[in-house]
């Protein structure tokens, strides 16, 4: 499924991304889906966070040299310390002279507000107007 709301990052991906058959490392699109994650989930902070866990991963089709990926996100819950993300990731694949949106994974990903020392705290609410 598309998600109808504007992706928090769009990339192209070139030749240094490839695995030996061909296609973007699985790695690469990883990394790509923990920012897009926490670019949304600076929406609900402006305190340091990180990543603590990340759901199952499961690559549906595989993402070509030059293909257009796009990560969509949106917040699933909001606790005390933490935030999850599901992040859904689509190409945009040339196919027969034609481009078509392909799925290409999903992730839920939570991200927890830390202090200067590493430790948890609780999220605190952006300013207005920031």
């Amino acid at each position: 499924m598309i998600p109808p709301n504007e992706p928090a990052i769009r990339v192209t991906l070139m030749p240094k991304d490839t695995n030996a058959n061909g296609s973007i490392f699985g790695g690469v699109i990883l990394s790509y889906i923990d920012q897009a994650g926490a670019i949304e989930a600076r929406r609900h902070t402006g305190q340091k966070i990180v990543t603590v866990a990340m759901n199952k991963v499961e690559f549906k089709q595989p993402v070509y040299v030059g293909e257009l990926v796009s990560f969509y996100t949106e917040t699933l819950r909001v606790g005390r310390s933490s935030v999850t993300i599901k992040v859904s990731v689509v190409s945009d694949a040339r196919r027969c002279d034609e481009i078509v949106r392909v799925p290409v994974t999903e992730a839920e990903i939570t991200f927890v507000a830390i202090d200067d020392h590493g430790k948890p705290i609780p999220l605190a609410t952006p300013m207005p107007g920031c």
